[in-house]
């Protein structure tokens, strides 16, 4: 069921009580998992914070804690499965889903106050209604009793007379064996019929693989209703729907519908810091900016290169793209001795004149989308990042995963990066970020000139024949796929090109030969919309392929190497 108002049916009945909050492995999840545990600590609330990252990960959460808590917080993740059916949990046990993931799994959407979805059901799409996809028990009953019934007056039938049945009044006749029989019969049709309506419902509504609003900004709203929110909380809330605009998990559309009221925050919390006539330790504004990957910590030539959009419309692993680069830097007056140095050390003037030249020659270079609008953060004299430089560094911490290092740790470091009080984690994370992007260009390049992205007829496949430090991290594979995707079609002379998805794969685990492979809607799709969750699993049940589908973004999976071939067979079997 829906829970509409957060702060009386789902905070309200957690003051007071022991609570596990159990968080998705993802930038948007631990943005409002730390919203979350600030308000619970403003009312010294007991909880316990679990980071997973999958469906087993979510199993093996619950059953450790099961005997210590009745209220279970899902942050993006337990959206899209049965939650009851998954854990079996207790009657008195309640659990509140705040997940961004869609689409939600409808016996969770159904459920009787044991599951509450914190969110607006009027929001929702396509949601099938109750009775075109559960079966009233009653009538299944109906069903048994009859054919019990009919077995027992078989006998009876076949004993009693045939002036006994003309001697009944037609009302209070019963029913012949052949009669019972036409009935049962146009009743299993019925049945049929109406299983066979539910399944296309079903197929139809589960198809496509998206996401819904940022579960930071619903969080933070709580906050804000609670008259607990300040200027933190709302940066948190700013960088998780960030991550989802960069990541492209949501329309460029849908962002911006978003940004008119994150606007109204800030201005609300400035204007309350002003009233208070108190000196803020931060300051968020509004402003255009530019589509480049951490142009404020690198060099202007370094980050053109190795933003995707940029560098995918100027083609700039090519010496013809590289000759256009320069011409553009030229034509907007700014020194290649400039060009490569960091951006902080550039001329104030240049740097203040930067982004009004890149506008100002984007149509007539063709990166007319390289401006969008974001916020940035400015605390100190020297500290200024935009949303898009936490999203990226985040992600680089998250996914430095080593031997030393467990997913754990990098969550916890991740979630520390946040603050400002840790602003060392944050610089370390920029710098892990520049080395990832560095390598996912050099990864393209290479591809690119070796043709390695082969087409299937209904999709594109690139396949990695050796494990990757980088590209064995389910994010950093699906960076890599989108840049090499854009890339190929920027390339390619096929018309069809710009209308295929591709499916990149990567050697996960070489002792256990098991490789990750990740699935990228067309370029040409203005919706994020992703069907390969679906597709993976129908051609792995034609092939007879184990497939393993633990992650909460379904077009992420895991399966043997030497089942990749048999698959992708059956994939393009399937798409043609």
């Amino acid at each position: 069921m829906f829970v509409q108002d957060l702060r009386n049916d789902f905070y309200r009945q957690l003051v007071g009580k022991r609570i596990l909050i159990v968080v998705n492995y993802d930038i948007d999840a631990i943005c409002a998992s730390r919203i979350l545990q600030a308000l619970f600590k403003y009312d010294h609330m007991l909880y316990t914070v679990v980071p997973i990252m999958g469906v087993t990960g979510l199993k093996r959460a619950y059953g450790e804690h099961q005997g210590d808590v009745k209220y279970v917080v899902l942050v993006n993740c337990g959206g899209c499965v049965d939650i009851v059916e998954l854990l079996q949990p207790a009657e008195d046990v309640t659990f509140f889903i705040c997940d961004s993931h869609r689409p939600l799994d409808v016996c969770n959407i159904y459920s009787d106050r044991q599951v509450c979805i914190l969110g607006d059901a009027s929001l929702e799409e396509n949601i099938p209604a109750f009775e075109t996809i559960f079966y009233d028990s009653e009538e299944v009953e109906d069903e048994e009793d009859d054919e019990s019934s009919d077995q027992e007056n078989q006998n009876n039938d076949s004993g009693a007379g045939e002036s006994d049945a003309e001697d009944q009044p037609p009302q209070n006749r019963k029913l012949s064996r052949l009669e019972r029989h036409e009935q049962r019969i146009l009743k299993q049709r019925a049945r049929r019929q109406w299983e066979s309506e539910r399944d296309r419902i079903m197929f139809e509504y589960t198809q496509f693989s998206y996401y819904g609003r940022s579960a930071a900004l619903l969080v933070f709203e709580l906050a804000w209703k609670l008259s607990k929110d300040n200027m933190d909380l709302l940066w948190w809330a700013i960088v998780g729907i960030t991550e989802q605009l960069l990541l492209g998990k949501i329309e460029s559309g849908a962002y911006t519908l978003e940004l008119e009221q994150i606007q109204s925050h800030v201005s609300r919390l400035t204007n309350k810091t002003n009233d208070q006539n108190t000196m803020s330790a931060s300051k968020i504004c509004f402003e255009n900016d530019l589509h480049l990957v951490l142009y404020r910590h690198w060099p202007v030539t370094e980050s053109m290169r190795y933003s995707r959009y940029a560098s995918c419309q100027l083609k700039l692993w090519t010496l013809r793209g590289e000759k256009r680069l320069h011409e553009l830097l030229l034509e907007m007056g700014l020194p290649l001795v400039h060009a490569r140095q960091t951006y902080g050390a550039m001329d104030l003037v240049l740097r203040k004149e930067f982004y009004s030249m890149v506008e100002r020659l984007a149509e007539k270079y063709d990166i007319p989308d390289i401006v969008y609008g974001t916020f940035t953060l400015s605390y100190g004299y020297r500290s200024r990042y935009a949303a898009a430089d936490y999203v990226y560094a985040l992600l680089a911490i998250m996914e430095s995963v080593k031997k030393h290092k467990t997913p754990e740790d990098c969550f916890l470091e991740a979630s520390d990066a946040l603050s400002r009080q840790h602003k060392q984690l944050l610089s370390a994370g920029i710098d892990q970020a520049k080395l990832q992007h560095a390598a996912i260009f050099r990864q393209v390049q290479s591809s690119l000139e070796a043709r390695q992205v082969l087409s299937a007829g209904s999709f594109f496949y690139y396949v990695l024949q050796e494990e990757h430090a980088f590209f064995s991290c389910p994010y950093a594979l699906g960076l890599l796929a989108r840049f090499l995707l854009r890339g190929h079609v920027a390339t390619s002379r096929a018309r069809q090109a710009p209308d295929l998805p591709l499916i990149a794969s990567c050697p996960l685990d070489a002792a256990q030969g098991m490789c990750l492979l990740v699935g990228i809607a067309p370029v040409r799709e203005d919706s994020p919309r992703n069907f390969f969750g679906k597709a993976f699993e129908q051609a792995a049940q034609k092939s007879g392929v184990a497939l393993l589908q633990d992650f909460f973004e379904p077009a992420v999976v895991q399966l043997r190497q030497s089942d990749l071939t048999r698959f992708l067979d059956a994939l393009t079997v399937l798409l043609t």
